[in-house]
């Protein structure tokens, strides 16, 4: 026992030492007038009340989250059970309050992925034109700051644009479309008015600074030595940026495109005025659709228990499309990191 004490008083006694030597090696390394010094006591408590705010904050955000979920979720039991013990009825059945959401999610996904092709290609391509020197430095800056100011206007305005200039301006090409090649079911309707092709236009207007942001600055970040490396290799201007530059900024201009996504399908007010109030699925770009998100913003403010109850079971929805949405964005953006950086 006495051994044991001995040993014990021993190990100790050398950490002991160990930490003393630590502290005097700090010392030596930061003499008095040093410009680098040891961490202060102060600087300790910083970084750990740092630590903890934001592990509150992250706390908060996941609690508000579920809070959020569990408050429709709460609302919506009614309309999902008489879902599931009447699946023959209709679901837009106000009487009953039901929702038929097929043709919204229909709508919703067609909207947003019509949008996304547009805006993201434009996107992307405002992107390189701002940050592969096809412009002076000043011109580049007017142009990235009036991209910038899209992202500024209001929905409503956007929509009243669309109204009044974007449907009028297509409509001539889509009936004459319309007319020539109806047999193709992208061409099966005319467009009288509201419709689902103004209404992707006028989102992918919407989405194209998030998108063009974003990419501007994941095509940023590549250095510049990389695109050099290519032109020392023979790569032409364009090989250069199409064949390295863009895909070595995928991961960002991936992250780029999800939430140019994400913010297609909550969209709400713009779409409302512009895609029409038709309950149906269609292929045709011009017929009028509907969005859950247009759903909520048009029946909400007049609905009843009954009602709120199915609109409820609507926003579920829109919440489950888009958490799938962004798990899968998630899923492309480690898949393209990993054979960027040559992992399995």
């Amino acid at each position: 026992m006495t051994h044991c004490k001995h040993a014990h008083r021993f190990c100790s006694d050398t950490q002991g030492i160990e930490l003393m030597a630590a502290a005097n090696a700090f010392e030596r390394a930061a003499p008095p007038g040093a410009i680098t010094h040891p961490p202060s006591s102060n600087e300790y408590l910083t970084d750990r009340g740092f630590r903890f705010l934001a592990v509150c904050g992250a706390s908060i955000i996941i609690l508000l989250c579920g809070y959020i979920l569990w408050k429709i979720g709460g609302q919506a039991l009614p309309a999902i059970y008489n879902i599931t013990q009447f699946p023959e009825l209709d679901k837009l059945e106000r009487t009953r309050g039901k929702v038929r959401d097929s043709p919204r999610i229909w709508g919703t996904l067609y909207s947003s992925l019509l949008a996304l092709l547009i805006g993201g290609f434009f996107g992307l391509t405002v992107a390189i034109f701002l940050t592969q020197d096809f412009l002076p430095a000043k011109m580049a800056l007017v142009f990235r700051t009036i991209i910038d100011m899209l992202a500024a206007i209001p929905s409503v305005v956007f929509g009243l644009w669309g109204i009044f200039v974007v449907i009028p301006a297509i409509r001539p090409i889509a009936n004459w479309l319309n007319e020539t090649l109806g047999w193709i079911p992208f061409f099966g309707s005319s467009l009288s008015g509201p419709g689902l092709l103004p209404a992707a236009l006028v989102l992918a207007i919407m989405i194209l600074p998030t998108v063009a942001a974003i990419s501007q600055d994941a095509l940023h970040l590549v250095p510049y030595r990389t695109k050099e490396a290519a032109y020392g290799k023979g790569a032409t201007r364009w090989e250069a940026i199409l064949k390295v530059m863009v895909p070595t900024a995928a991961g960002g201009i991936a992250s780029a495109m999800v939430l140019g996504f994400g913010r297609a399908l909550g969209e709400t007010m713009a779409l409302a005025m512009l895609i029409g109030n038709s309950n149906q699925i269609n292929l045709s770009l011009f017929a009028p659709a509907q969005t859950l998100a247009s759903l909520l913003a048009s029946h909400f403010p007049e609905a009843g228990q009954v009602e709120v109850q199915a609109l409820m079971y609507a926003a579920l929805v829109l919440l489950a499309i888009t958490l799938v949405v962004n798990m899968m964005g998630t899923a492309i953006l480690t898949l393209t990191q990993r054979r960027i950086s040559g992992r399995s």
